[in-house]
């Protein structure tokens, strides 16, 4: 499992690596692998043009020492100073030692047209808030350059510990990260700035349960998925519920039903009005026109999806004792406190319209603020909460503990009726027996690599995504 830790963890932990270590061997370590990266991104180092974007702190530090190392074989290496006197000086000195030459602000927009590669080590992982306006024209050169840019530890201008970017900010071909991921690198928008991002190992000792962020890989993936024994029978295997669909919508009954058919329960009953499109579609589905209280046993219901205003079937699905996904019309259908005062889990899935109308802000600021949006609507509805989007993000009931990033996807799947999808998926994991934060990770890392596989660089349609959920799950499993 990949982790992101917070700014203060990591401070503490790297203060505890230092007490132990000779003074500057811990920016030595970060410097070196910085070195081997740029090296690999140029190809040849020898003649390079190299520009180092050099700040008053550490990240500034390893900029110069990397610098050196560059310099030393055969790059022509300039650093831009913001702060002169207040650049590092070990650092400096060694990059003078090797041939590199610092500078002031002027002329470097020059620097950096003619630049092969630009490092950006203005602001560190504690920065807050877009770059200062001496630093805002450097970003902005660098982005209308040519030149490779590969940011130190995190692209300066990005939050590390929310992934919010409040102005400008440097945007990386290359990251470079050090000790762990932070959260800014895993979320966006400022994960669109950070381009491909390489962890260096500098020795940091990190406790697990610290983390602030959790991005399962396939190997956790395997390990959560429900598989049948040789005397699992279908009620077993678990029964979901799926109480969707309308008159106007009975599309997103037929496509959460193909979701929850391939998600890992042993049989799908479906209570709605699109009852004659999802038999038509899927004769092995169990469909009742009786209502959820009638439709007999299930594991976990399924909500919301096209339901129009069917405020009736999502408060009876509300009411049982089994774990619930809210999707959709249910979202806002639902009583905030029949949620908030359900003895079974609740596991609600808003993209960030829906995630904003709940909290009663406007849509960009959740899109801005993806984490703490999250979290605020796990802690006020007592439910766990999967909010989808670029960048899809699982939290626990309450909002506490690390929040779960999924990693796979593809900007394809920003097509209607994949939420759909995810939903049926989603609620078959929980009618099998997984708890609500891993039904919701696991569902959405197999919807987001079905989608990568079915797409294969083309448009997709949902139903492609569900169709494509056997490939991602035997994928998974190697």
């Amino acid at each position: 499992m990949r982790t992101a830790y917070g700014v203060e963890t990591v401070r503490a932990a790297e203060r505890e690596l230092m007490a132990r270590l000779p003074d500057g061997a811990l920016m030595q370590r970060a410097a070196a692998g910085l070195a081997a990266a740029c090296a690999d991104l140029l190809g040849r180092v020898y003649g390079s043009r190299v520009v180092l974007l050099v700040g008053s702190g550490d990240n500034g530090g390893d900029a110069l020492y990397a610098g050196a190392r560059l310099a030393r074989r055969g790059a022509g290496v300039t650093a831009v100073l913001l702060a002169p006197d207040r650049a590092h000086a070990g650092g400096l000195a060694a990059l003078r030692r090797a041939g590199g030459r610092p500078v002031g602000l002027d002329a470097t927009e020059e620097l950096i047209e003619r630049a092969d590669l630009v490092v950006d080590g203005i602001v560190g992982i504690g920065g807050k808030g877009g770059l200062r306006p001496d630093a805002a024209p450097l970003a902005d050169a660098a982005a209308r350059s040519g030149a490779a840019v590969v940011a130190v530890d995190l692209p300066s201008g990005v939050d590390a510990d929310t992934g919010e970017v409040r102005g400008t900010a440097i945007r990386a071909d290359l990251t470079v990260t050090f000790g762990t991921h932070k959260p800014g690198l895993l979320i966006d928008p400022a994960r669109e700035y950070a381009g491909v991002v390489r962890l260096v190992d500098i020795g940091l000792a990190l406790e697990a349960d610290a983390a602030e962020l959790e991005a399962l890989q396939h190997a956790d993936v395997a390990g959560l998925l429900p598989l049948p024994g040789a005397e699992t029978d279908k009620y077993r295997r678990g029964v979901v519920g799926i109480a969707a669909g309308s008159s106007r919508y009975p599309g997103a009954a037929v496509l959460a039903v193909a979701g929850a058919l391939r998600g890992g329960a042993g049989a799908v009953r479906y209570v709605g009005p699109a009852a004659e499109a999802v038999i038509a579609r899927f004769p092995e589905t169990l469909v009742s026109d009786r209502g959820p209280k009638k439709a007999g046993r299930v594991q976990a219901w399924v909500v919301g999806p096209g339901a129009g205003d069917d405020a009736a079937t999502v408060a009876e699905v509300l009411a049982t004792d089994v774990p619930v996904l809210l999707d959709a019309d249910g979202l806002r259908l639902a009583d905030a406190g029949a949620v908030r005062d359900r003895g079974a889990p609740t596991l609600m899935t808003p993209h960030a319209g829906e995630a904003a109308a709940l909290l009663g802000v406007a849509r960009e600021e959740v899109e801005g603020a993806r984490l703490a949006s999250v979290r605020e609507l796990a802690r006020r509805y007592a439910a766990t909460v999967l909010l989808k989007g670029s960048t899809t993000l699982v939290a626990r009931a309450g909002g506490a503990g690390a929040v779960r990033v999924n990693p796979t996807g593809t900007g394809w799947l920003a097509t209607a009726g994949s939420g759909d999808v995810l939903s049926g998926l989603g609620g078959s994991l929980l009618a099998a027996g997984l708890p609500a934060v891993d039904a919701a990770s696991v569902a959405a890392y197999l919807h987001g690599l079905s989608a990568r596989f079915a797409a294969d660089g083309a448009p997709l349609g949902a139903h492609d995504v569900a169709e494509g959920i056997p490939e991602a799950w035997r994928d998974v499993r190697g």
